[in-house]
């Protein structure tokens, strides 16, 4: 498994090259990352499966192309023209991404809820540090774009909110 700062590490590298697209496996497991912007998205830090043989070596790619058709899918659902006015919410840092102070309370926000600038929306835990997000503006939650308990990346929206 990849500690996150080795995460952290290898997307401030990928932010800081001219390199487009990067995959890298370390003691059985695989990330790959794509610049999307000003961004660098990380598809999959999930086990490779293990090979017998050589042979074998074609089988990871589906499971690589399904998180990464996926996590494109996600990006290009909303329209650009829709979310031209509305501000986002994004992550601060590498983290996990969770909607509720914990597992069986009631999340921070849904979408229709009004928040103030000073309003918790989320909580990011990055290196076992949970930090509270605030919405920075007032407005109205439009959209939730991440799940509980999903990997971000810094820059990353999580949050469309009509101001």
């Amino acid at each position: 498994m990849f500690k996150i700062q080795e995460v952290r590490e290898l997307i401030k590298l990928i932010d800081n090259s001219n390199i487009d697209e990067f995959e890298y496996a370390n003691e059985g497991t695989t990330i790959k990352m794509k610049k999307q912007g000003n961004a660098t998205v990380v598809y999959e830090a999930a086990p490779a499966p293990k090979q017998e043989a050589p042979a074998a070596a074609p089988a990871p790619a589906p499971v690589t192309s399904a998180p990464a058709a996926a996590a494109v899918q996600q990006e290009a659902a909303p329209q650009p023209a829709e979310t031209a006015n509305l501000h986002k919410i994004t992550s601060p840092m590498v983290g996990t991404f969770y909607a509720s102070p914990s597992p069986e309370a009631p999340v921070y926000v849904n979408a229709g809820d009004r928040v103030n600038k000073d309003t918790v929306v989320c909580i990011v835990e990055a290196m076992k540090l949970f930090n509270e997000i605030e919405a920075e503006v007032s407005g109205e939650i439009v959209e939730v774009l991440v799940k509980s308990g999903q990997l971000v990346e810094y820059g990353q929206p999580l949050f469309l909110v009509k101001a």
